[in-house]
């Protein structure tokens, strides 16, 4: 039940653009001092709820109140404009590109009538908070999106507002400024109880929240605690790993008997639906009854996981995958190879002397940092950009000698364009055949083939600009594929798309890979994603710092830095606050849990259990958790990072 007090209170909002329906009967109420979360995808309504509960959209039906002040005017929404703050979705869209950073925090002061004695203790606090400390005189211009979101951060929080709204403010930035800005977000929490609500398009991100709403289609389809959601639905999942050689014959049999089934690098990851009652193992086992050698486990779903099952409940999915034919690729056995690999811009390596294999048929993920090189390298290996030095081969040709022949052999699908909006589904097509010379009956056949794959079927003469994200990427993908190329690079595929569409599309790949022998180089900001990938290269400051198998990855840094450990107590801020003050620096919030890594976990948690007692917080338990990919890429990166700066000091 709502209390009066309490910041946010939101019912039956609706809001319609034209005759598209964005909220559909909307409820929710932000309680005091929490992080609130909205989960969705790109389209869900999240923005839409966010500008109306900031004041600045208005709704067609409905009832908000913020601060205990109804917003049904403008002269309602500049009573409470003070109290709030507003960071709208977009890498710096809220900052003056020109202006320097410091020069920003100063106009957004005085803006919001900051007192000067005030201005020099806040904008110093949240400098250091930030990291932005030695950046003042950098133009906004020239800052890295994790950079620029940070000092939008910073901007909004300098008039101290008791409430932050913040549109998807992770989206687009590396790993580690992720981790920065949580960390930023439960310091505030701690010491000054704000409330924050916040958008976000990565499911892995709700483990954040206090509490969340899960939104798809306008309308809110779970809230509840982040470990509360998963146990709504009411499922388990059974994780199977096979030898390489029966991996595509188990997901054949797994997919005719289950509804929701996805590939993740070596593993099978299956839903098995628990309404029923039975045992999930059993279940699974029995599906793959002889075949060889293959090891199940059960674990507990994933959010994503929810989300794609809630969706089926509502009648939707992403379909079955059309049977995908094609020869088998013959090319060399070593499909990508780059040997000291450089890219300088006048004084500044982009890409410093890097050196990776690919072999035949592997899913290659390059994963960095915004800035690291990633798409600087992928411009080099595809011909676009020329290398300042290094050898490369490609398909097996030389990269300094066959741009040409590179070209007819490789399909590239960029980060920012891949597809011409104005034109129609089938126009694209055909542009993108006669581009690569195929002949009538090829293009023919090759546009039947893409509009199968992206289902797109009666929808040939649809404006690409106007179809949902999830259906222009696969298009996009079908078009890099209309030449039936050998290797396949892709720069971020997957950016705000959701999460049945990111498993579609992930479907289509392991079956490239797999059934085809088609190499594929990812680029992905999704840590989750990299769980897909045969093999993965971290970048850092233009050079490879890491090159494993995901599984290897996660054991070197548990080699190196011990165990993930989750601690729940009564008090999680309280905790927080104690377990930082006693030397347990890597401490992060996550939702009402907190993680750390540890060296020695038995001698951590009993350590962890004393400090927490003399400091009056009661621990409810301490356990070992899994490392994620991200917790492996935060230490790698962090770990570079104290070495540069030792070496500077």
């Amino acid at each position: 039940m709502a209390k009066p007090n309490e910041p946010v209170i939101v019912r039956n909002l609706s809001k319609a653009y034209g005759r598209v329906p964005a909220l559909r009967d909307i409820d929710l109420t932000v309680r005091a001092g929490e992080i609130f979360g909205l989960i969705g995808p790109d389209g869900a309504g999240k923005s839409s709820v966010m500008k109306a509960v900031a004041g600045v959209l208005t709704f067609d039906r409905g009832h908000i109140e913020v601060f205990g002040e109804p917003l049904d005017s403008e002269a309602a929404a500049e009573r409470i404009k003070q109290r709030i703050g507003f960071m709208p979705q977009g890498l710096g869209l809220n900052l003056y590109a020109d202006l320097s950073v410091e020069e920003n925090i100063d106009f957004f002061a005085r803006l919001r009538l900051v007192p000067e004695a005030d201005l020099a203790e806040r904008k110093s606090r949240l400098l250091a908070m930030t990291r932005l400390e030695r950046f003042r005189d950098r133009p906004m211009k020239k800052l890295s999106g994790g950079m620029k979101q940070k000092l939008g951060l910073v901007c909004t929080l300098i008039h101290a507002p008791d409430l932050v709204i913040l549109d998807e403010p992770t989206t687009g930035v590396d790993p580690v400024s992720r981790r920065d800005f949580w960390a930023i977000l439960a310091e505030l929490l701690r010491e000054q109880g704000i409330t924050a609500l916040v958008s976000t398009a990565y499911m892995d991100e709700a483990v954040r929240f206090q509490r969340a709403s899960l939104m798809f289609d306008g309308r809110v389809l779970m809230e509840a605690e982040p470990g509360e959601l998963a146990e709504m639905a009411q499922g388990m999942i059974v994780v199977i790993e096979t030898p390489p050689d029966c991996q595509a014959e188990a997901l054949r049999r797994l997919r005719a008997k289950f509804p929701q089934v996805e590939a993740v690098g070596p593993a099978v990851r299956v839903w098995v639906d628990q309404r029923d009652g039975g045992d999930p193992e059993s279940q699974v086992r029995r599906t793959l009854a002889g075949l060889e050698n293959a090891q199940l486990r059960v674990v507990e779903p994933e959010l994503e996981d929810v989300f794609v099952a809630r969706l089926r409940e509502a009648g939707r999915s992403a379909g079955r995958l059309p049977p995908l034919t094609g020869d088998v690729n013959r090319g060399a056995e070593v499909a990508i190879e780059a040997q000291s690999l450089t890219k300088a811009f006048g004084d500044f390596r982009a890409v410093d002397e890097i050196s990776f294999t690919v072999p035949r048929g592997e899913i290659f993920g390059l994963l960095g940092a915004n800035g690291a090189g990633k798409t600087t390298a992928i411009k080099m290996l595809t011909g676009i950009l020329k290398p300042t030095a290094g050898e490369g081969r490609v398909a097996g040709a030389d990269m300094h000698r066959a741009s040409r022949l590179i070209k007819e052999r490789v399909g590239y699908m960029s980060q920012a364009f891949s597809l011409y909006l104005d034109l129609t589904v089938a126009e694209n097509i055909l542009l993108f055949a006669g581009i690569y010379g195929l002949s009538p009956s090829a293009r023919r056949e090759r546009m039947a083939w893409i509009i199968d794959v992206a289902g797109l079927e009666g929808h040939e003469d649809d404006r690409v600009g106007g179809l949902p994200m999830g259906v222009r990427q696969r298009l996009a993908l079908g078009c890099a594929l209309v030449h039936r190329p050998q290797i396949l690079f892709l720069d971020e595929p997957t950016s705000g798309v959701d999460p049945l569409g990111r498993r579609r599309f992930w479907e289509i790949l392991f079956h490239l890979a797999r059934e085809q022998q088609v190499t594929v180089l990812v680029t992905t900001h999704y840590m989750s994603e990299a769980e897909h990938c045969d093999h993965l290269a971290l970048m850092y400051a233009g050079r490879i710092v890491a090159d494993d198998s995901p599984q290897n990855l996660k054991r070197e840094v548990s080699r190196e830095a011990g165990e993930l450990l989750e601690l729940r107590s009564g008090d999680p801020l309280a905790a927080l606050g104690i377990l930082a003050e006693g030397g347990f620096d890597g401490a992060a919030l996550y939702g009402r849990r907190i993680h750390l890594l540890a060296k020695d976990g038995a001698q951590a948690q009993e350590r962890i259990r004393k400090l927490l007692e003399r400091g009056g917080v009661t621990v409810t338990s301490i356990r070992p958790v899994p490392l994620t990919m991200e917790d492996v890429f935060v230490y790698r990166v962090l770990e570079l990072e104290r070495a540069a700066a030792q070496k500077a000091a």
